[in-house]
């Protein structure tokens, strides 16, 4: 069995769960408040999680262990945390392009933490991005942004520290105990702060229910499972590339679903983001190896 062919498409089905989910995020956030919604999918996930590894770490989980399950949590939860905000105030299809730009983020922060300097391609993608991202998000005077695109590029940052925190650690715990300490970490940090940053509100309509399910199940304890496992056999860089297809197909539902679509700028600026995307991940030919590779 070819294992970084079969991780790799493992990872493409995830970003078609993750793809689909942006719309139903959306429709679900009429009906609850963010954080709330985030520890309850978080909740189910672990839940799921400890069921289905039942007992397998016992008398293996250290306290490194945990500490970077629980680092790797914390960028996780950081991530969804901007992106549940912003989806608040933005639409689905530009949410989940503007998520995009952490396949541009991935290789310049393991650059940072390796020591290494950006190549020319990564460097060249990032300027591409960053102008398809005026173009998609800058809206009436020069250098005012949307509140939820301004939030929605912060979780770029935090699911870019995810994805290479999770390649580093995942060759120094089993997957198993990695998958149940992110998201049991993530569950916990989304149950601290919820009544500190906002008005608890749930209305318990069939859209939330059918979101939670989907979100914590599939689209949380299965995914990161598989990336948990999938990032032992294929490099950070690499998984932010095939991340790159989410976007499109959440565009793709959430036209066929609600019939939100993308305005002619902000196509262009969606186009423009995903030049820069596969631009960073272009390598020359003679390239020295990068680390996150």
């Amino acid at each position: 069995m070819n294992r970084p062919r079969v991780a790799e498409a493992a990872l493409v089905w995830n970003t078609v769960i993750w793809g689909a989910t942006f719309v139903l995020v959306k429709v679900a956030l009429h009906s609850i408040s963010p954080i709330l919604f985030l520890a309850l999918r978080f909740s189910l996930a672990t839940i799921a999680l400890l069921a289905l590894f039942r007992g397998f770490g016992r008398g293996l989980l250290t306290w490194a262990d945990a500490g970077r399950g629980a680092l790797v949590g914390v960028f996780l939860f950081g991530g969804y945390f901007f992106q549940t905000l912003g989806l608040q105030y933005t639409t689905a299809p530009k949410s989940a392009f503007i998520t995009g730009l952490t396949s541009v983020m991935v290789p310049l922060l393991a650059a940072l933490v390796y020591r290494s300097k950006p190549q020319v391609s990564e460097v060249a993608g990032v300027l591409v991005a960053t102008a398809g991202l005026g173009v998609m998000t800058l809206e009436g005077a020069v250098g005012s942004i949307g509140r939820g695109d301004l939030l929605t590029l912060c979780c770029t940052l935090a699911f870019a520290a995810h994805i290479v925190t999770l390649g580093h650690f995942s060759e120094r715990m089993s997957y198993e105990l990695l998958s149940v300490m992110q998201v049991g970490a993530a569950a916990a940090m989304a149950w601290l702060l919820f009544r500190w940053t906002e008005t608890p509100r749930l209305e318990w309509r069939p859209a939330v229910v059918y979101a939670i399910l989907v979100t914590g199940l599939l689209a949380t304890a299965s995914a990161f499972t598989i990336q948990a496992w999938a990032q032992q056999y294929t490099s950070a860089t690499r998984t932010a590339l095939i991340y790159m297809l989410e976007p499109v197909i959440a565009w793709m539902t959430s036209f066929l679903i609600v019939g939100e679509g993308l305005s002619g700028r902000a196509a262009a600026g969606a186009a423009l983001i995903l030049s820069g995307v596969v631009l960073a991940e272009m390598k020359p030919l003679r390239s020295r190896k990068h680390p996150s590779s």
